[in-house]
């Protein structure tokens, strides 16, 4: 009678934090940052473009498009040079015409690059390096969403090549760059990865490596949860791996909020055309959903903060696997052997 007395004061306790937390979202109260679900990218980084560095360079993924354009939008207005890795070269130049025409004097690079191709990856990240810039800032923000199983030129699942593999690959082979500029600049380095609230749908015996690589019973939902908590558990060991090291780099995961993007009118499984005009009226615009990332990105609030996990501009708890620190190494060392031996196979 006791157990069941507690269980049940358990199950209310969370039913009540669930309603006070989505009350905080909807109202768009501000946490202890100052800032909550209705802050804009740009209203984030007003309050502290005085303390950005002069000078730094972001490398940003997806940066054609939704979240991702908004973000390079609003850090080249506050004076950072920005690299744009993309698939559709024509859409990145159109890209960086609207934002040039915002910010004149920003400086934008295009490469084309296809995330989900390890040799695509590498060749981006040879052509970065010979520019001799510094790397002050990686933001791992694209992000795909399929409803049909498909196949990277690798052979390995796409979601899982495109949103958690790639930047893997990305992050390792730009590491010791950012470390060198933190070091010779003594401005903190930053990465950022995206992630999203869908993580903690993920259960243990569901997250296998090698289902990953090659599902049996494809389910494009899963598929991509699965993908964003691997951006988690990757911050995570980045982040023990940077402070073993006393890098002057952090790593943390964002959740940008449930936002009107491609990628949730792609989910056709979830949101019906009718539920996602209701729902609709709850998301997030695309301004407010790039300002987690901007706020991560440049406010003087996170420096020193790694291995953390964010929403609406806050520090945030995500779920207990995504927590699991021997789940991140195992994670990051079958990552890891997996793409040195796809890598060695492509130079052999």
């Amino acid at each position: 009678m006791y157990i069941r007395a507690a269980s049940l004061a358990v199950q209310d306790s969370k039913k009540a934090a669930l309603m006070k937390a989505t009350l905080k979202y909807l109202a768009g109260i501000a946490g202890p940052s100052g800032y909550g679900s209705k802050a804009t990218a740009d209203e984030v980084t007003e309050d502290s473009a005085s303390f950005v560095p002069p000078c730094l360079t972001a490398i940003i993924t997806g940066a054609t498009s939704g979240i991702g354009f908004e973000t390079a939008r609003v850090l080249a207005k506050r004076g950072v040079r920005i690299v744009i890795p993309a698939r559709n070269l024509k859409k990145a130049a159109e890209v960086k015409g609207i934002i040039q025409q915002e910010s004149p004097e920003a400086e934008i690079i295009v490469f084309e690059t296809d995330l989900s191709s390890f040799a695509s990856v590498k060749r981006f990240c040879a052509g970065f390096l010979d520019l001799g810039l510094p790397l002050n800032i990686l933001i791992n923000n694209a992000g795909i969403f399929s409803q049909n199983l498909e196949f990277s030129e690798d052979k390995i699942e796409m979601t899982f090549a495109t949103n958690y593999l790639g930047h893997y690959l990305l992050t390792e082979l730009l590491l010791e760059k950012m470390i060198e500029t933190a070091s010779e600049t003594r401005i903190q380095g930053r990465i950022i990865n995206l992630s999203s609230v869908i993580h903690s749908w993920v259960k243990r015996d569901a997250f296998c490596f090698k289902q990953m690589l090659n599902p049996k019973n494809y389910d494009g939902t899963r598929a991509y949860a699965q993908s964003k908590l691997a951006n988690i558990l990757h911050a995570k060991e980045i982040a023990r791996q940077l402070k073993a090291r006393n890098a002057r780099v952090t790593i943390n995961a964002v959740h940008p909020g449930i936002v009107k993007t491609g990628i949730i009118r792609a989910h056709k499984g979830i949101i019906t055309d009718s539920l996602f005009f209701i729902a609709s009226k709850l998301l997030k615009s695309i301004p407010q959903g790039a300002s987690t990332t901007c706020y991560v990105a440049l406010s003087p609030q996170t420096d020193g903060m790694s291995g953390k996990y964010f929403e609406d501009c806050n520090e945030s708890t995500c779920s207990a696997l995504a927590s699991d620190e021997c789940e991140a190494q195992k994670l990051w060392r079958q990552t890891r052997a997996l793409i040195h031996r796809r890598l060695y196979q492509l130079t052999a």
